[in-house]
């Protein structure tokens, strides 16, 4: 006779029924008071029951219905969308873009807000993450609470700065042009991006048809007239032909190796910041707004002050802005290792530094080529790690290294945050803390922290 499967101790106490699925609340409406801003573009209300609401569309102070978006009964929170404003902010306005809104596009968090206000919640933010994560108030972080607009970008009320360089339309079944809305592969058709720059505005992307493709990024580079679409067919789809309302470079991204190949054209933009000309391939990673590499170099050299001889590192370097900028200051007599995981990005930033002697970038992860360097001290160092941070390993590392100063470029306030309070273990405090609207009507910022030795006289 064989022996019954034991029962594990859930299905004994269940009677050996399954859970029954928690009921969705995807739909259901709810009238709340909405409170402070949280990181990620949305409000904090709660129901009636106390269930956390994370609100779009909406600001700090507002009486609003809310419909659930996403989330389900005894969830740990639900999103939700302002679908009707009962008791609107002194802050808010009718939002400029018409594809703007509960259930639609997805691309901009703030533009039912005046620009001030969207600088205001911004701040906010980065104030409660450093807080939170990192026990710092904006005093001791050496920040006034300010979060700066680019040079250009503060327009009045009811206006958006064309700011982005870099486009990624999403493309429907029909082959119409479009961005994704919040949270998912469904695509919102547009007929223009207000925050598009005008130099991927006069592509014409969204005027004409894309069959077969699942999307058409558009690059239109600050730098040059150089301006490229890359192409990312759908499974076993061929080309179409491109014809633009401009001259462009075609790239196509690969079925089988996912990499980035050449159609026609230049496979790369050329970029202007700092004085020096950068190439950037395969579209690959460069500022997206027109003013922030100037702005972010000035802020991070204003703020290391490097000297004729130093060593110093830059760190995901891509393709060689801040080496560029160190390799200048330092002079014949200073050194620069730059270190970078992407391979194009790596031969982008050899060619782009060539003329420097004392230059060296290293291809791979930072975590594993810098113990690799045998590097046990150096004068500065720049990270500008991707949007999870540089975490506890790494930081670790180069508080080991003794740097005079640290610049740590960071476009996540909650990784920045959390990576400051791993340098404070280490021994390092934040001097200054400067943080730039470098994409306006969005919730995201771009921050330059300086940190030095904590036992430094100020």
């Amino acid at each position: 006779m064989q022996a019954e499967p034991k029962k594990s101790q859930a299905e004994s106490r269940a009677g050996a029924r399954p859970a029954p699925p928690s009921a969705s609340l995807v739909g259901e409406e709810y009238e709340v008071e909405v409170g402070p801003v949280a990181h990620g573009g949305h409000c904090i209300a709660r129901t009636s029951e106390g269930q956390v609401l994370f609100v779009r569309h909406t600001l700090p102070g507002e009486r609003v219905v809310a419909r659930v978006t996403e989330g389900e009964e005894g969830a740990r929170f639900l999103r939700a969308d302002a679908v009707e404003i009962l008791d609107p902010s002194k802050d808010r306005i009718e939002a400029p873009c018409p594809f703007s809104g509960p259930g639609r596009c997805g691309g901009c968090d703030w533009q039912h807000a005046k620009p001030g206000a969207q600088r205001r919640l911004k701040g906010e933010v980065v104030a409660e993450q450093l807080q939170r994560l990192a026990g710092l108030t904006p005093e001791e972080a050496g920040w006034d609470g300010t979060v700066m607009p680019a040079k250009g970008d503060k327009v009045p009320a009811g206006q958006v700065p064309s700011w982005r360089t870099r486009v990624q339309y999403a493309v429907d079944a029909d082959g119409r042009a479009g961005l994704r809305r919040h949270r998912s592969h469904e695509v919102e058709p547009i007929d223009h991006c207000m925050i598009a720059a005008e130099g991927v505005s006069e592509l014409g992307i969204e005027r004409r048809e894309w069959p077969g493709m699942a999307t058409v990024e558009a690059i239109a580079a600050t730098g040059s007239q150089d301006r490229q679409v890359i192409l990312t067919p759908r499974p076993g789809a061929r080309l179409p032909i491109v014809e633009l309302d401009r001259p462009v470079s075609v790239m196509r991204v690969g079925e089988k190796d996912g990499g980035v190949h050449r159609v026609h054209g230049r496979p790369f933009v050329r970029e202007r910041a700092d004085g020096r000309t950068y190439r950037v391939g395969s579209g690959g990673f460069w500022q997206v707004h027109p003013k922030a590499a100037d702005t972010l170099v000035t802020a991070v050299m204003q703020g290391l002050l490097p000297r004729k001889g130093d060593m110093a590192l830059d760190l995901y370097c891509g393709v060689g802005l801040f080496a560029g900028a160190l390799a200048d200051r330092v002079g014949d007599q200073g050194a620069v290792l730059g270190v970078e995981s992407g391979k194009r990005a790596v031969e982008d930033a050899r060619h782009n530094l060539a003329d420097f002697d004392r230059v060296r970038i290293e291809q791979g992860k930072v975590e594993t080529v810098l113990p690799r360097t045998g590097i046990d001290e150096v004068d500065l160092i720049v990270l500008d790690p991707p949007r999870a941070g540089a975490g506890r390993k790494t930081v670790q590392h180069l508080s080991s290294l003794a740097a005079r100063r640290i610049a740590y470029v960071a476009c996540d306030p909650a990784a920045l945050a959390r990576d400051l309070g791993y340098f404070r273990d280490g021994g390092y405090r934040v001097r200054t803390l400067r943080v730039f609207d470098l994409f306006p009507m969005t919730h995201h910022v771009e921050c330059v922290a300086i940190l030095e030795p904590a036992g430094k006289d100020s």
